[in-house]
């Protein structure tokens, strides 16, 4: 293991996957990528991968157009060798409650001023799009097609392969220990494996992002939550698009080789790092997607798991510097978004690190917002 870098990323998901390899990809020479498990062994390894354009607010309507911009090209420009699964086949969000109805009918009035194609759809234009589904009860709903979905392992493999081809080195099964500052400047990384001297060391920690900022002296205003999804047997094709409702507090894709993944929030799951799963999830997912979906009657369970949502009270990542600690950098606290955002946020943590102009503005995105009571919550999170 090197001993010195120019800078240190600590976590091996997605997020600090696309910011080791854009930092190579911009210039910097000597970059560590520490990951205390193998890469993708935490929240992105078990989320639902999915991509879109439909937020409510217009900062991650914004970051995540750029994010799909990125990935439309992503497979090309990373000379992946395998498929990363990304395919554009559409959000259906679909509303079951008046207020989430007007809420979505907000939401597009926002998209269509940033430049996404969201329409608005009756239950029976939303049948049309997904012959498959019940819409009883339904209010409407709103599709747009740049939306979509990718493997999350493929992808993390084919950043961190595209990193190595260009010199840099990631250390699996080696745990960030600490981070030392001297006169209010990073100076090392320590694992349990040696030191690496460094100036820059950037926290993309996932769920683990609270205690790695306690290295450096911050208290971050976020907290992990449980969430759980369930995979099914391979079954004919049913449907294209995602499937997402809020007031449901669900979401199901098909992958293309015909298994269908889908998830369900739990408003009452306590705050902390469980990765259990329940017969109650199974249960509920089942009961809510069979009546949404009639065909699923019957249809196999594989297997179910557990993933770590990293929570921030406005549902917005926390990016960028802090004022007091030269050369530490962050992006965590995405909420459950952080696979659909890593490319953009990648390529924009590397500029800001190597003093680029940015390609997006992300300055409503620092921690200090929360001390200057700047939120602006978003409405439509599972």
């Amino acid at each position: 293991m090197k001993t010195s870098a120019d800078a240190v990323v600590i976590g091996g998901g997605v997020t600090g996957s696309s910011i080791a390899y854009n930092l190579m990809k911009h210039g910097m020479k000597h970059v560590v990528l520490c990951e205390k498990d193998t890469f993708a062994s935490g929240s992105t390894g078990r989320c639902g991968a999915g991509v879109r354009e439909q937020w409510g607010s217009e900062g991650n309507i914004r970051i995540c157009k750029a994010s799909i911009d990125i990935f439309e090209k992503l497979q090309e420009e990373l000379k992946y060798d395998y498929d990363m699964e990304f395919v554009q086949k559409g959000y259906l969000m679909m509303a079951y409650t008046e207020k989430e109805w007007e809420q979505f009918k907000e939401n597009v009035e926002v998209q269509h001023r940033l430049g996404v194609n969201a329409v608005i759809c009756t239950p029976g234009e939303a049948k049309q799009i997904v012959p498959a589904l019940n819409t009883e009860g339904m209010y409407g709903a709103t599709y747009n097609s740049r939306d979509g979905h990718a493997n999350p392992f493929h992808t993390t493999r084919a950043y961190l392969k595209a990193f190595e081809r260009l010199g840099g080195q990631v250390n699996c099964f080696t745990e960030v220990t600490g981070i030392e500052e001297s006169s209010g400047r990073i100076t090392k990384v320590k694992t349990d494996k040696g030191d690496i001297s460094t100036p820059v060391a950037v926290n993309a920690a996932g769920p683990w992002a609270a205690p790695v900022a306690a290295m450096v002296g911050l208290e971050l205003p976020l907290y992990t939550e449980r969430h759980q999804i369930l995979v099914t047997e391979p079954v004919g094709h049913l449907f294209d698009p995602m499937l997402m409702s809020f007031s449901l507090g669900i979401y199901c894709q098909q992958t293309p080789h015909g298994s269908l993944v889908m998830g369900i929030g739990d408003p009452n799951e306590p705050k902390g790092y469980d990765t259990g799963h329940s017969w109650q999830f199974l249960k509920r997912m089942s009961d809510i997607m069979c009546r949404l979906v009639p065909a699923l009657e019957g249809v196999r369970v594989v297997r179910q798991w557990s993933g770590l949502y990293t929570i921030t009270p406005d549902a917005h990542p926390i990016l960028g510097t802090v004022p007091g600690i030269d050369g530490y950098y962050q992006a965590v606290g995405f909420s459950g978004h952080g696979f659909m955002l890593a490319p953009i946020v990648g390529q924009v943590i590397s500029e800001m690190i190597l003093g680029k102009e940015l390609s997006i503005d992300i300055s409503d995105l620092d921690l200090g917002r929360f001390e200057r009571g700047d939120l602006r919550v978003e409405p439509s999170v599972v």
